[in-house]
C-alpha cells in the first residue's frame, strides 16, 4: 500500500452513493439518519422511486433504534442519474454497482477522473479484489472496500480492506468515518475473495447444502439448526470466543486440549457438494414449504422487524 497523504482532508457531509438498488437505498438511509447529505445516482428509470420508497420505509426503523440524529432529514435526499454531476461537491462516495470486475474497474476510472483526489471511494464490493478494480485509476489511493451486511442501515458490521494501492491515510480516515455513522468496520490486512463474513458464510452454506443431498435432514430442519442453535449465539460472539466459552473456566486452550480431537473428525467429514440443477431444485422447493404462503417482502420485513428486536436488546 501508498504511504499516507499529508494534506487535512475536509469534514465529510456530502456522499454520494453511485448504484442505487436494495444496498445503496439502505446505505442511503443511514448516511441520511445521521445528519448527512446525500446525492443517489443510477441510470436505471425506476431507481429513484424505488430509492426513496426504500428510504421511507427505513426511516421508522432507525428511528426506532435512536439512530436518527437531530436535525437529520430525508429531504437532504437528491437524486442525480449523470454520475460526474452526482460527484459534484461530494467528500465521499459509496460504490453500488453490478459485481462485475470489469464494470467496476471502468466505472472506477471514470470516478476517478471526476473526484479531486482527496475524496475517498469505498465499494460495496461482496468479494471482488480492490487490487484489480484501482489498476486503472490516476489516483489509486483513495479506493477501497468497504463491504457492508444487507442491510447496512441496520447490519453494523463493514469490511475495511484496501488495494495494493490504497494508502493507510484512505483505511484510516474511512474507517473513522464509518464508526462515526454507527457502524462497527474490521479492517482486514490482506485481499481474499469474499473478504472475511461472505467466506465463513460460504463455508457454513456449503455444509449446508452437503447435508441436505445426503438427506440428513430438510432444509428447513438444517436452517433451523442454526437459527435456534449456535445463531443464537452468534448475535454474540463469534466463533473463537463461542469455543472460548466453550472450554469452560480453562477457556479455549481447555477446549482444544479436550475437544480439538473430535472437532477435527467433523472437519475431515464435512463434504464439498456438487450443486447439480436436481440439487438446486431440492433446495429451492426446500426454502419455499419452509416460507410457507410467506413472500419474499413478507420475510424481509419479518427479518428486519427481529433484527430490530434484537438489535434494540443488545444495545440496551
Amino acid at each position: 500500500m501508498s504511504s499516507p497523504a499529508t494534506s487535512s482532508p475536509p469534514a465529510i457531509r456530502r456522499v454520494a452513493i453511485v448504484g442505487a438498488g436494495t444496498i445503496g437505498a439502505s446505505w442511503a438511509a443511514l448516511f441520511l439518519a445521521r445528519g448527512l447529505e446525500v446525492v443517489v445516482s443510477d441510470p436505471a428509470g425506476d431507481a429513484e422511486a424505488q430509492t426513496r420508497a426504500r428510504v421511507q420505509a427505513a426511516w421508522p426503523v432507525l428511528a426506532e433504534l435512536g439512530r436518527v440524529t437531530p436535525g437529520a432529514s430525508i429531504d437532504a435526499l437528491s437524486f442525480e442519474p449523470d454520475l460526474e454531476a452526482a460527484l459534484a461537491g461530494a467528500d465521499f462516495v459509496q460504490e453500488n454497482a453490478p459485481e462485475r470486475e470489469d464494470f467496476k474497474t471502468a466505472l472506477f476510472a471514470r470516478m476517478d477522473a471526476a473526484l479531486p483526489p482527496q475524496v475517498i471511494v469505498a465499494s460495496s464490493s461482496s468479494g471482488l479484489i480492490m487490487s484489480r478494480l484501482q489498476s486503472q485509476c490516476r489516483h489509486a489511493a483513495r479506493f477501497v472496500i468497504g463491504h457492508p451486511f444487507n442491510p447496512p442501515h441496520l447490519i453494523p458490521l463493514v469490511e475495511v480492506v484496501g488495494g495494493e494501492q490504497t494508502s493507510e491515510d484512505t483505511i484510516a480516515r474511512c474507517i473513522a468515518f464509518y464508526r462515526s455513522v454507527g457502524k462497527y468496520p474490521i479492517r482486514l490486512n490482506k485481499e481474499v475473495p469474499g473478504h472475511i463474513a461472505n467466506r465463513l458464510q460460504a463455508a457454513l452454506w456449503r455444509e449446508a447444502i452437503h447435508l441436505a443431498a445426503e438427506n440428513v435432514a430438510s432444509v428447513a430442519d438444517i436452517d433451523a439448526a442454526v437459527s435456534q442453535g449456535p445463531g443464537l449465539r452468534w448475535a454474540l460472539f463469534g466463533p473463537h470466543m463461542t469455543f472460548n466459552l466453550g472450554g469452560g473456566a480453562g477457556g479455549l486452550a481447555n477446549f482444544m486440549d479436550h475437544l480439538l480431537g473430535p472437532v477435527q473428525t467433523w472437519w475431515d467429514d464435512l463434504g464439498a457438494p456438487d450443486v447439480t440443477p436436481e440439487l438446486q431444485r431440492r433446495l429451492i422447493d426446500g426454502v419455499n414449504a419452509e416460507a410457507g404462503k410467506r413472500s419474499i417482502a413478507d420475510l424481509v420485513d419479518a427479518r428486519d422487524a427481529e433484527l430490530t428486536a434484537l438489535l434494540k436488546v443488545l444495545q440496551r
